[in-house]
């Protein structure tokens, strides 16, 4: 009720009381082991407080004054350091207080700021208020413990079974305390506190506050007297008091007065108790072994003059003053006397013992009997202690037992007093006055004492001895093992008593006798015994002397007279036409007769209830027929009390189905309610008229209250469909409508002489409508009207009730406004705290009307569905709309706030605040309900305060307690908890559901967000901070917090695993929604240090609990995923750094403080400040440790073993019966597939089918049994990939959110192999769950992911210390950058974890997915992709080509050690070749087939397998095994799906991904020669060539595109898509023709055939309309492929059969290529170059930098390529020197071939069938030689800037990041700027170095091409002037005519471009090209050698050129 916060601001007078209850309950109660050491040293401590019980800190001068100062001065207070200045009103109040309490100054300052601290738990108190209530509480808890303490005792009365040490240490403490005069502090505190003093003081001084508080302070105030008076009982039940304590309680008990009510209120009952333990003998019976030594212990035995004291004491003759009190005394005083004198050796004591006789009689002169029953077993507290009812028990038991004359005595003059009351009553006198009736006495407190039984204790049981014929019976008595065994003499003597009581029974005593069986029959075993001793009676032979009709006690008799009444009463049934005969005087039965009815039907109604035989046997007794006898006597004219007594008989018996069928015929045949109207018949009969006229008329109502109990018992015992057919329609209806319409509808309406009565009727009516509606399930056919056939004609059958049920409550009908307005009334009436006659019924039925409603919420969704399918013409409203209807008498929505205030009264009606939780969180999944909802809640201040006050309360009880497998029935203490607990839940779930709506939403109400403004800016605050109340979500908090001081973590996980789960469920919820997520962080790390105080203590494991722990967990890792992400964002470092220790250390870290505050030097070490590998101290990972928390392995449910029904039927009918839960889990709904089982079972007909049905039933338990299994096991599946994915969760962002500094590389890797290595073992385990796979993928995908970026991250460090002259930028690893070779960084090995490690990696990595086996493609997906990842870590990263490496001879390349990458990656392969065919089997056919992303991830796979393959393994197997014609054939399929890609709005992007993938896969293997070959085989470029899409090349598009003004994103454009497409078909080509060397001319001849078949897609690219980056990569590649195909040598290699035509028409395009390659040259060699760089310029404005970079290199590569082909041609065309082919002409000037207009720049520049001049050459060779050395020097300035690459200015660095990375840049952090400069230079160099080495290629096949042609025209060329050039060249051609005409075909065509080559053409070509080849030219040619070409292999070759044309045109100069 109350929490303990801090201790700092916890009175003394308060605080440590609580922590001493505190302990004292984890000790005894909680038997927490390691409370004991606690509870000792706080009994140490506190002695003193339990010496001086109650005591208060006295008032003090001093302390007045300095309190008085302390406004001014300030005031130390204790806990807290320095002073505290006290504002004047706390210093007045605590005056006040310090006067009202009388305590000191100071303890009442105390109290007040404790009660200030405490606040926020009491909404609506002031502080002096609670300190009130604190002040009371600190006593209760002192005063509980003590109880407590001297309970646990050793004693003679029970056990605790707690330790022996235990025990000891109480049994010590309680005896010192007992030493000091307990009994007499106990007696002096009970008798001064009284409550109604205390209440005038606090009245006095205004210290009460509301009716609330009221309650809880005078709650407080009588626990605290009945804890001390029950610690005096506890004390002498176990060991009894001494002499003088004995005395001094009988001196307190002489003054004792009784109630009100006459009874004992419980303080004076516990002291009474106390004293009859004390005087307690029984316990000391012979035979106990260890008697002697018990009897030395019993000061009643032990102590001298204790039996003289005590005896003198209770002789005196003063009277109390309550003489019944001193006759119980007496009473039990003389039965110990008589109880010692059975003991052998007290002879001493004889004088005593003689004298209990006398004691006795004193006793009983006093009316000892009558107090007992009025005062003792009257009293509300006796049947709450088990230890008072067998006191009173034993008391009565001895008293027959051991004084049986005084028994005979009782009788005697009992039948004497009867004897003259007959006499007078025969004279005619009154009887007389002062007759005894203590034998009635007698018998009425038996009656009494054993009419309840709350433990089930059957102590009745005593009083029947079975008599000799019941043995042979079933049934046995509780002394009965053995058959024959001699009952002990106490039972035989006990029964005898019963049965001699019966004998000759004068009639006054006849009715207390039954009521004494019928107390005595109470219990199943005494019920059978009771129903056997009246059958006995009436047997003919039993000897009585009473005449024939055997004893008036015994069925016989009774049935007997029933019958005759009824004979003697029907009779006087007058006609039913005489109107008045209700008011003819009753004759017939007297008042006496009709009591003894009543008590022997009462009698009747108890031995029925709990005997079934006796039900049965009695029912099927043909001559007694008790059910016709009394349906009969119902319908004839008697008192209704005497009605409603049958009627309860009649509910007894209808408890048994089979009865309970037959009374539902008879019920409707006698109309004891009217159901059908004779159509003569003017007057109603039956109940109705009773119930409107006798029943109102005399304001009482026993009749109804019976009827609706006997209603109430049948519907729930058998429901007949059919009732009254025949008759009337057939139905409940008219039963219904009674109920309703008459009893309920009216009830409030009527008049009640006993006020409690009305709510019973409520209740009892309600009780039928709650059994009704919970037993109706929708169905389809109670939609339709069914037709049945009533006297000829038909009518409408009536509906099943509970349909009639739902539409009223479903519709604004009087019933349902009359629920709610109970529900309105009841909550008024529990609001004023106050006792009121019928509370107990009210609260009773106000559950049943919560429970409607519920019901009625449930049930609605189906109903609704079913009523709009069907045709009936009813209208129905949700319920949940209802309820926001106005209430008519306040005239506001308030129905469901008035639902909510039960939860307020959760303490004191759990079952009405459980309903309430139910039925909101019903309402609550409709977020536009939520809405009107908080407007209903917060609309009225004070309402809204105690609405949220109820929540939390509901939330805070301390009580709850989540029992996990309720079979058993529950004691009622433990069904409360339970309660408490389910209620919980439902407001938990109530959260959760509401978090989900858009706000405002009741869940941000009750957690205390904004709902004004935004709910961002909420500032969440602890409780009492700036007037924050306490809500949800500190409750939930402090659920979780509970437990966290200790070392076992969160007692909430082991104790409530269920609610903990829904804890941090809302807690997770409110950290991931974008609205909360703020507040809740904020208030979480700042206020709470909630995560990591929580995060300490994972795992949770706790086997018995495993889904719960699961999900507790999972949703625990999410929030700190989130936390770890949100303080990374805003760099909070050290609450990051805090919670990556906590999850990733691996040393034992000493306890985190509890205030969180790690201390600096934690924070300041990073994790890995301690690796001094100190391995013996090593803890594991907790990150790991959570792993190893889920059990991968699962049990399966065993398979169903049927012997009835079919197993796959059974299958198909739980597959049916599956729906989603409310976590989205599919699961078996058990209710469902049971009612289809048992319908299928009652549908089966026949004798056979009857007989099974026992085992029919049998196995559907099993199969029930078996669905629970597999729910459980889908839940604990669930729950275990629940629990992975947010651990996975959390290592991710530990990983990649997380900055990465925090956790230092090695360790990184240390971290990433464990969890690797861990998560790979479990998940290799044989009996590891499949479905726990994909989860696991994905996690190792990520780790394996980081693993390898690490690696490359920790390669990338540059060296520290630069070698001399050598570059800074040094591979740490690698062997051919470093200058010593042989240092120590090669043997490292690899990475920081070692090879080995990484070898197990990609062990357990192949094993993971060779386990996958053949489904789980998506698995292996994720697979695939860690392989590729890891396989990464051995590729060589990114080098600059710094132009050095060349430097080395080849020599030393060859014997330079082999570097870490190599042997990575051989070892590597080799484990990959290792696992054989079965690796290479699922790898390829996951490239051919399955999922997309599959197929990519498998062939990109397969692809790098393949290019570290040395041995060619796999390309051998996937060309022998298919695979690789496969994938080539499924080409052909591809073009389709890419066909389709082409248009404007393309479809998915898939099939271009995988194409691309594919293409990229062949173009690797065509890298190898045995690849191409095999390639060539497969036949890929013919298949290429018979793709269609090449063909689509589409129109490019100026308007941007396709019209759109913003182009999308992501998909890219049509010219683009296509660009995709037939770039690798190119690649493919070309590296196919660079690889096949031996098949190099059946390469071509295929690619010819490629580029054929595609020439009008390959001329229009030649033609080259637009420039881009893409237009020129593809020009690029194509000239690439031309220049090596489209040869004059080919054609002779294509074997086909060739006529002429065909050969026309291939030389035709081969020509057309050759005149398109060379036009290509005037573009973008000759000086045109530059306009379309501008041009380039101005299209791309974006990433222009890289853009440029690209443009330049494409245009540079097409340059080579058709310089290649230029060279190609001449050489292959002419095989020597004097028959050079010339291909341009002897024009040295570029202008003369421009005929086009200049400004049009989209026509082809040079037409092309003008031939280009040498001039071009010349200037290419010019132009490559200037960019040669820009590029030089850009090249090496970048080297430069990547050597220093820290010294750089910032501006540059941000410039080159920008390049990598446009957006952003300035967020990131410096080194990861120096990451991406670093990337972006070495990109480049890379570039540059590109750049270099086309350039001088170039150069050299131009100047080599210059030569040629110089050669040609200046030496060997003939003038036209003198001879045709055709002839001579073309006699060299003779060798074959294809060979003679290709050869010949292009000067066909050149020749008209060449026109004539005149003499003076010549002269001016050597002119000009001494001109143009000067000396600077050839100096810088010769530059470029020494730089560059020495490096290279072609060395000197341009050397050799320059000088053979310089010596070219010297000669002819000459």
């Amino acid at each position: 009720k109350y929490i303990v916060l801090s201790l700092l601001l916890a009175a003394s007078l308060w605080g440590p009381y609580k922590d001493i209850w505190q302990t004292v309950m984890n000790a005894i109660w909680k038997r927490q082991p390691e409370a004991v050491h606690r509870l000792d040293q706080v009994l140490k401590k506190h002695k003193s407080d339990f010496i001086s019980l109650f005591r208060n800190p006295p008032k003090n001068v001093q302390q007045h004054e300095k309190i008085q100062k302390a406004s001014t001065e300030g005031v130390a207070i204790q806990g807290q350091q320095g002073t505290r200045l006290l504002p004047e009103q706390l210093i007045r109040e605590a005056f006040i207080l310090s006067d009202l309490f009388d305590i000191g100054e100071l303890a009442a300052v105390e109290l007040l700021l404790a009660g200030e601290h405490q606040q926020p738990h009491f909404p609506g108190l002031t502080r002096g208020l609670v300190a009130v209530l604190l002040y009371w509480d600190g006593k209760r808890c002192i005063a509980n413990s003590l109880r407590t303490l001297i309970q646990s005792r050793q004693g003679k009365t029970w056990t605790l079974e707690l330790s022996q040490e235990l025990i000891s240490m109480t049994t010590r403490f309680t005896d010192d305390l007992m030493e000091q005069g307990l009994t007499q502090k106990i007696l002096t505190l009970v008798s001064h506190i009284d409550l109604n003093n205390e209440f005038d003081k606090l009245q006095r001084e205004r210290g009460l506050g509301s009716e609330k508080h009221r309650k809880e302070v005078s709650d407080l105030i009588k626990e605290c007297r009945q804890s001390l008076a029950e610690s005096l009982f506890v004390w002498t039940c176990q060991s009894p008091l001494s002499k003088d304590d004995t005395l001094i309680l009988i001196s307190y008990l002489e003054k004792v007065t009784v109630e009100a009510d006459g009874s004992l209120d419980g303080v004076n009952l516990s002291l009474l108790m106390a004293l009859l333990y004390c005087f307690d003998v029984s316990f000391l019976e012979q035979g106990a072994e260890d008697r002697e030594d018990l009897m030395h212990r019993l000061p009643l035995l032990a102590e001298r003059q204790y039996i003289a004291t005590i005896h003198t004491r209770l002789q005196e003759s003063q009277p109390w003053k309550l003489p019944g009190l001193q006759a119980t005394v007496r009473l039990a005083w003389a039965l110990t006397l008589r109880g010692i004198s059975q003991f052998s050796d007290v002879t001493a004591l004889a004088e005593f013992t003689e004298a209990d006789e006398a004691m006795a009689e004193l006793a009983i002169a006093d009316y000892v009997f009558l107090f007992l029953t009025e005062s003792v077993v009257a009293s509300e507290n006796f049947y709450q202690e088990e230890f008072y009812i067998r006191k009173i028990h034993n008391l009565v038991t001895d008293f027959l037992a051991l004084m049986p004359m005084k028994v005979k005595q009782l009788r005697n003059r009992a039948d004497e007093d009867a004897r003259m009351i007959h006499m007078s009553i025969q004279m005619g006198n009154d009887p007389p006055i002062s007759l005894r009736r203590d034998l009635e006495h007698l018998m009425l407190l038996i009656a009494e004492l054993y009419r309840k039984d709350p433990f089930n204790l059957e102590l009745a049981h005593e009083y029947w001895c079975p008599s000799e014929p019941l043995q042979t019976s079933t049934i046995m008595g509780s002394y009965l093992g053995v058959a024959h065994q001699r009952p002990p003499q106490r039972q035989v003597v006990l029964s005898k008593f019963v049965r001699q009581m019966g004998d000759l029974l004068p009639s006054t005593i006849y009715i207390p006798y039954l009521k004494m069986l019928r107390g005595l029959a109470s219990g199943p075993q005494c019920a059978h015994y009771c129903f056997s001793l009246l059958k006995v009676n009436g047997s003919s032979h039993a000897e009585n002397i009473q005449g024939a009709g055997g004893s008036p006690v015994s069925w016989e008799h009774f049935f007997h007279s029933l019958m005759l009444y009824h004979e003697h009463l029907r009779k006087d049934l007058p006609s039913a036409d005489s109107v008045q005969y209700r008011h003819l005087p009753l004759r017939g039965i007297t008042q006496k007769e009709q009591d003894g009815l009543i008590a022997f039907l009462q009698l009747t109604t108890v031995i029925v209830n709990w005997s079934e035989n006796a039900r049965l046997a009695l029912c099927e007794h043909p001559q007694w027929t008790p059910v016709v006898v009394i349906l009969g006597l119902l319908q004839c004219s008697i008192p209704p009390i005497l009605k409603a007594e049958l009627l309860e008989t009649l509910t007894a018996f209808g408890r048994s189905p089979e009865i309970a069928a037959s009374l539902w015929q008879s019920l409707e045949y006698t109309q004891i309610l009217q159901t059908v109207r004779s159509p003569g018949q003017r007057q109603a009969i039956g109940i109705e008229v009773e119930l409107n006229e006798i029943e109102s008329r005399c304001e009482e109502y026993p009749l109804t209250r019976a009827f609706c109990r006997l209603i109430s018992t049948l519907v729930e015992s058998s429901f007949p469909a059919n009732l009254g057919a025949g008759l009337r329609p057939p139905g409940f209806d008219p039963y219904l409508q009674f109920l309703r319409d008459s009893v309920f509808l009216r009830f409030r309406t009527r008049a009640y002489r006993r006020a409690a009565e009305k709510w019973e009727v409520a209740e009892v009516v309600l009780e039928v409508f709650y059994k009704l509606l919970r037993d109706y399930e929708p169905q389809l056919e109670d939609f339709v009207d069914q037709y049945v056939e009533l006297q000829g004609e038909e009518i409408i059958a009536y509906k099943p009730p509970g349909f009639n049920l739902m539409y009223h409550l479903l519709n604004e009908s009087p019933m349902l406004e009359l629920c709610l307005s109970l529900l309105e009334e009841g909550v008024k009436q529990l609001d004023t705290y106050a006792p009121f006659p019928g509370k107990k019924h009210l609260e009773k039925a106000v559950q049943y009307c919560l429970a409607l409603l519920n019901l009625t919420l449930q049930k609605e969704n189906i109903f609704m569905d079913l009523l709009r399918e069907s045709h009936l013409s009813l209208i129905v409203t949700p319920l949940e709309q209802l309820l926001q209807g106005i209430n008519p008498r306040t005239k506001k929505a308030d129905h469901v706030v008035n639902i909510a205030r039960y939860l307020y009264h959760g303490n004191s009606n759990p079952e009405l605040a459980f309903e309430s939780a139910k039925i909101l969180c019903c309402i609550s999944d409709n977020s536009n309900i939520q809405i009107k909802l908080v407007g209903d809640f917060t609309h009225d201040q004070s309402v809204s305060q105690k609405l949220m006050a109820g929540f939390v309360e509901c939330l805070d009880n301390e009580d709850a307690e989540e029992l996990i497998n309720p079979d058993e029935e529950l004691e009622p203490e433990k069904k409360r908890a339970q309660i408490h607990h389910e209620t919980r839940i439902h407001i938990l779930n109530l959260l959760i559901t509401s978090l989900e709506c858009s706000p405002p939403s009741l869940a941000l109400y009750l957690l205390g967000f904004e709902l004004k403004k935004p709910v961002s800016t909420t500032n969440l605050q602890d409780p009492g901070v700036l007037g924050c109340p306490r809500t949800c979500l500190h409750a939930i908090l402090n659920i979780l917090e509970k437990g966290t001081e200790t070392r076992n973590g969160p007692t909430a996980v082991r104790e409530s695993p269920h609610l903990a789960e829904l804890c941090y469920q809302v807690i997770y919820q409110l950290c991931a929604c974008s609205d909360t997520s703020g507040p809740t962080m904020r208030y979480l790390r700042t206020s709470q240090d909630f995560l990591f105080t929580q995060l300490q203590y994972l795992p949770f494991s706790i086997k018995e609990h495993e889904i719960s722990t699961l999900n507790q967990m999972s949703w625990l890792m999410k929030t700190a995923a989130i936390e770890m992400r949100v303080t990374s964002l805003n760099r909070q470092r050290s609450h990051t750094q805090r919670l990556l220790h906590l999850l990733l250390d691996d040393l034992p870290v000493k306890p985190y403080l509890a205030d969180g505050e790690g201390g600096m030097e934690d924070e300041s070490r990073s994790v890995s400040g301690f690796l001094h590998f100190d391995t013996a101290s090593k803890v594991r990972r907790k990150i790991l440790n959570i792993l190893d928390s889920i059990d991968f392995s699962q049990d399966i449910p065993e398979p169903l073993q049927l012997d009835f029904f079919d197993r796959a039927q059974i299958e198909q009918v739980i597959a049916n019966c599956e729906h989603k839960n409310a976590r989205g889990l599919v699961v078996c709904n058990v209710k469902y597939v049971h009612r289809v089982l048992v319908a299928e079972v009652n549908a089966l007909q026949g004798m056979a089918a009857i007989g099974q049905r026992p085992l029919l039933m049998e196995e559907i338990n099993t199969i029930l049994q078996y669905v629970v299994e597999r729910n459980k096991l889908l839940q604990c599946l669930h729950a275990k990939r629940h629990a992975l994915e947010s651990w996975r969760q959390l290592v991710e962002i530990i990983l990649t959110a997380c900055p990465q500094d925090l956790i230092q590389a090695e360790d990184r890797q240390l971290i990433i192999r464990d969890l690797l290595q861990d998560v790979h073992d479990k998940i290799l385990d044989d009996d590891a769950a499949q479905e726990l796979m994909p989860v696991v993928a994905g996690a190792v995908f990520t780790l394996t992911a980081h693993l390898s970026q690490s690696v490359k991250t920790e390669q990338k460090q540059p060296l520290a210390l630069p070698m001399a002259g050598q570059s800074q930028y040094v591979l740490m690893l690698d062997g051919s950058f470093t200058s010593s070779p042989g240092s120590e960084s090669i043997s490292m090995g690899f990475a920081s974890i070692g090879d080995s490690s990484l070898h197990i990696i990609l062990k357990k990595l192949l094993d993971f997915i060779l386990k996958t086996g053949g489904g789980f493609q998506r698995v292996r997906t994720h697979l695939y992709g860690s392989l590729l990842y890891y396989l990464q870590i051995a590729q060589r990263p990114d080098e600059p080509d710094t132009l050095e490496a060349a430097k080395k001879t080849m020599w030393e390349h060859l014997t330079a050690p082999e570097d870490v990458f190599s042997k990575l990656q051989r070892e590597n392969m080799a484990t990959i070749e290792s696992y054989g065919a079965a690796l290479m089997e699922v790898v390829c056919r996951d490239a051919c087939d399955g999922h997309e992303i599959g197929r990519m991830l498998a062939l990109a796979l397969l692809d790098h397998i393949v290019s570290v393959d040395k041995q060619q393994q796999w390309l051998l197997y996937l060309s022998n095994s298919g695979y690789l014609k496969v994938l080539v054939d499924s080409l052909a399929d591809d073009d389709l799906a890419l066909q389709s890609l082409l248009t404007p709005q393309p479809p998915l992007l898939k099939a271009l991904y995988t194409y691309e993938s594919k293409m990229a896969f062949l173009t690797r293997v065509a890298k190898s020669q045995q690849g191409a070959l095999e390639l060539l085989r497969s036949g890929v470029i013919v298949r290429l060539a018979q793709c269609q899409v090449y063909d689509m090349r589409p129109e490019t598009d100026h308007h941007g595109m396709y019209g759109m003004r913003d182009p999308p994103v992501f998909i890219p454009a049509p010219v683009e898509r296509y660009r995709q497409i037939l770039l690798p078909a190119l690649q493919l080509c070309q590296v196919i023709l660079t690889s096949s060397m031996a098949q190099h001319l059946q390469a071509a001849g295929q690619v010819l055939q490629f580029l054929i078949s595609h020439s009008d897609t390959i001329q229009a690219i030649l033609r080259c309309q637009e420039i881009s980056v893409g237009s020129l990569q593809e020009l690029a590649s194509l000239t690439g492929i031309i220049s090596k195909a489209a040869l004059p040598g080919v054609l002779n290699e294509l074997d086909m059969d060739v006529n002429e035509g065909t050969q026309m028409e291939l030389q035709g395009h081969i020509g057309r290529f050759q005149r398109q390659c060379l036009g290509l040259l005037s573009r973008f060699g000759g000086s045109d170059r530059l306009r379309q760089f501008k041009l380039q310029d101005d299209n791309a404005a974006g990433d222009r930098v890289n853009k440029r970079d690209e443009t330049e290199l494409a245009m540079q590569q097409i340059c080579a390529n058709v310089m290649e082909y230029c060279e190609s041609l001449m050489l292959q065309s002419a095989p020597s020197f004097q028959h050079t082919v010339c291909l341009f002409t002897p024009s040295l000037s570029e202008s003369t071939n421009r005929d086009g207009p200049r400004q049009d720049t989209q026509v082809p520049v040079v037409p092309y069938w003008h031939l280009p001049g040498l001039g071009i050459i010349v200037y290419l060779l010019k132009q490559s030689t200037s960019d040669f050395f820009s590029y030089y020097d850009s090249h090496r300035q970048s080297v430069n800037k990547l050597q220093n690459v820290e010294q750089l200015p910032p501006d540059e660095i941000k410039e080159l990041c920008q390049s990598v990375m446009p957006a952003g840049v300035d967020k990131i952090s410096t080194s990861q700027k120096y990451v991406l400069a670093r990337r972006r230079l070495v990109k480049l160099i890379n570039n540059r170095a590109k750049l270099l080495s086309l350039c001088s290629y170039i150069i050299e096949i131009c100047l080599f091409i210059l030569w040629r042609h110089l050669e040609h025209y200046l030496l060997h060329c003939t003038p036209t002037d003198s001879q045709d050039p055709l002839l001579s060249s073309r006699m060299s051609f003779k060798k074959g005519r294809l060979q003679d005409s290709f050869g010949s075909e292009p000067r066909l065509d050149f020749s008209s471009g060449l026109n004539r080559v005149s003499q003076h053409d010549i002269e001016q070509l050597q002119i000009e090209a001494t001109n143009s080849f000067g000396e600077s030219l050839q100096k810088k040619l010769l530059d470029i050698e020494g730089l560059y070409s020495k490096v290279r292999s072609r060395y000197t070759f341009i050397q050799a050129l320059v000088r053979r044309i310089r010596g070219l045109l010297r000669i002819s100069r000459t």
